[in-house]
């Protein structure tokens, strides 16, 4: 080809690469991945083994983690990265589990395993499952903290997870554990052991672009910075006692209940009014008012839920009050059921501690929680005086500008996912599984490179064409033209 035939083909190329960049370029961006679940019952079988009648032992769910279905973990708040033109995705969940078992005469546990913050990473064909891991060894009683442990490989056989739409969800994921797994796995399984499988879903939110001003238009002056307040004696006063700015209670009432008002023998449901949320694993009751004086508190709360069911089901929580005093707490409830109807009726009793406000909050985290005798009345005499409820979480503002701690995001309910299949001999594999994808999230649709690039191929055809007949039409180039 004549060398200025070449120069002319590379020039149309160079065109075309760099219209398309802009938009390869813009796509490649990383999105946020920020609200989200994961379900996984890490083992079936293990939660069978620690809780049957060799090592009669149980879980406790920690962080805000839940119970799901049949006998799945369900993690929150899910936090990470998506890429959706090269599938690339990461995705963090709050929440963990500990299972305790073989208790010992002191008290002690020689199972005592907790898993927690799992955590989602796929790049290319391979995908991980990464958790924090605290565990006992059975041989030597040694306690190993284990942060991130890649802990179970996943099979993502032919599901591609590249796309542009705003959720990333994927069903029943084959997990396997790693060599890693089964050592944080106190021994109990070795690698290659199959594990629960893994579904999850999180929400994505669309990448930022960067808006050109037209010229000349104003320009919207940056906001000044407040000016920081001078410590008066005044205001320290204020942050240690007074009126209670804000607050919320989190308490899930008990697991089981909620497992039997949900379950097929009462068949039921509950429901939430006058502002409590729902969290997963647990109920907030917000708009706390109140007051905090000498490391105690008396708070009343907005909020309400109603648990009904078959059997007469039918136990309704309003006007939650939480009082602390000398290190101790009782929550109270306006209680209606079958076994009593009472107004600030004390539910159960908690340790709280000492309450010290930090940066205008005072927080009770997981408080251990237990009947009292007129919570079990309202339960109808289902659990007695004395039992280990769920615990009790609450957070009170000192200050306007004191912000209470995040309820479990559970994300948007997932709107497509599959179940991938495993591969039949003499079958091709066709993706089962991929991220819900809409061209709506974007300013525009994701467009494959080489169809952009076709389309832009008869622009470049044409215009050589044209060389070509302008170059026949004059005198025949010099050898040394040809180069």
């Amino acid at each position: 080809m004549p060398a200025r035939l070449r120069a002319l083909v590379t020039v149309l190329c160079a065109a075309v690469l760099t219209a398309l960049l802009p938009a390869a370029t813009a796509h490649a961006e990383s999105r946020t991945v920020q609200g989200g679940r994961l379900d996984w019952g890490i083992k079936s079988s293990f939660q069978s083994y620690v809780t049957g009648p060799i090592a009669k032992g149980s879980y406790s769910l920690t962080q805000g983690a839940a119970t799901v279905g049949g006998g799945a973990f369900r993690f929150h708040s899910a936090t990470g990265s998506y890429d959706g033109d090269t599938g690339s995705f990461r995705a963090a969940f709050s929440g963990g589990v500990r299972f305790l078992g073989h208790r010992t005469g002191t008290g002690a546990h020689q199972l005592d395993l907790t898993i927690s913050r799992p955590t989602v990473s796929v790049l290319g064909s391979t995908g991980t499952l990464h958790v924090d891991v605290v565990s006992r060894a059975k041989d030597t009683g040694a306690v190993t903290t284990s942060r991130q442990v890649p802990f179970a490989s996943l099979s993502l056989g032919g599901i591609d997870m590249r796309g542009g739409g705003d959720t990333v969800a994927l069903d029943n994921v084959p997990a396997t554990l790693t060599a890693q797994g089964a050592a944080s796995f106190a021994g109990y399984y070795t690698a290659g052991t199959a594990l629960d499988p893994v579904s999850l879903s999180a929400d994505v939110r669309a990448a930022a672009r960067q808006r050109e001003r037209p010229s000349g238009a104003p320009t919207t002056p940056a906001a000044s910075p407040k000016p920081e307040k001078t410590p008066a004696t005044a205001e320290k006063g204020a942050a240690e006692k007074g009126a209670i700015e804000d607050g919320a209670v989190d308490w899930g009432v008990r697991r089981t209940f909620r497992e039997y008002v949900t379950g097929d023998i009462a068949d039921g449901k509950w429901t939430l009014t006058a502002g409590a949320q729902d969290g997963g694993a647990l109920f907030r009751f917000p708009g706390g008012e109140g007051t905090y004086d000498d490391g105690g508190l008396t708070a009343a709360f907005e909020g309400a839920v109603r648990f009904t069911g078959a059997h007469g089901l039918d136990l309704s929580l309003s006007g939650v009050r939480a009082v602390v005093k000398d290190g101790r707490g009782t929550l109270y409830a306006d209680v209606r059921s079958p076994g009593l109807n009472g107004a600030k009726v004390p539910l159960v009793t908690f340790t709280a501690g000492e309450l010290k406000p930090a940066d205008g909050l005072v927080t009770v985290t997981e408080a251990p929680a237990r009947l009292t005798a007129r919570g079990a009345r309202a339960f109808g005499g289902m659990y007695p005086a004395g039992t280990e409820m769920d615990p009790v979480s609450l957070a009170v503002a000192l200050t306007a500008d004191a912000k209470l701690p995040a309820l479990p995001d559970l994300g948007s309910a997932p709107t497509a996912s599959a179940s991938p299949q495993p591969e039949r001999a003499g079958e091709s594999r066709t993706p089962a599984a991929a991220p819900v994808a809409s061209a709506g999230d974007d300013d525009f649709p994701a467009l494959p490179v080489f169809l952009a690039v076709g389309a832009l191929l008869p622009v470049a055809a044409a215009l050589l064409a044209v060389a070509l007949r302008r170059r026949r039409a004059r005198p025949a180039a010099s050898p040394s033209d040809e180069g």
